[in-house]
């Protein structure tokens, strides 16, 4: 009984993980690395490597289909600049994911930290 109510509640925390990354997704263009991560480590209690690995994962699927949409139908989406980044992206997640897998989990979660704080300050104080 007690590993079925464990396995509910960890339903309950990814459905919520991945509603809340969907809301922010369509809000603010931000979801995997700085909504799923977070949340998988320190709610679901899986490692930085498993967290992030789960956030690209997640990326497999057309997840923002209908995001994508909404903006595209407003003419807010530059799809030859979205076709440039994503083929690009394809080589350099291939080439991150194989630094991340080498390095120490703990130093991992501090490159992580910076990166996210990093870009918190400069949209913050920057113009």
């Amino acid at each position: 009984m007690e590993q079925r109510r464990s396995a509910m509640a960890t339903i309950l925390i990814l459905l919520c993980i991945g509603l809340m990354a969907g809301i922010l997704s369509g809000m603010v263009g931000i979801g995997g690395g700085v909504v799923i991560v977070p949340a998988l480590m320190y709610f679901a209690h899986v490692s930085q490597h498993e967290a992030q690995g789960t956030s690209l994962a997640v990326l497999l699927m057309p997840v923002g289909i209908l995001a994508v949409y909404n903006y595209y139908s407003k003419g807010l989406v530059d799809v030859k600049s979205a076709l440039i980044i994503g083929c690009t992206f394809v080589i350099g997640g291939f080439i991150g994911s194989k630094i991340a897998i080498a390095i120490d989990q703990n130093l991992l979660k501090k490159v992580f930290g910076v990166f996210m704080l990093l870009i918190s300050l400069k949209m913050i104080l920057g113009k």
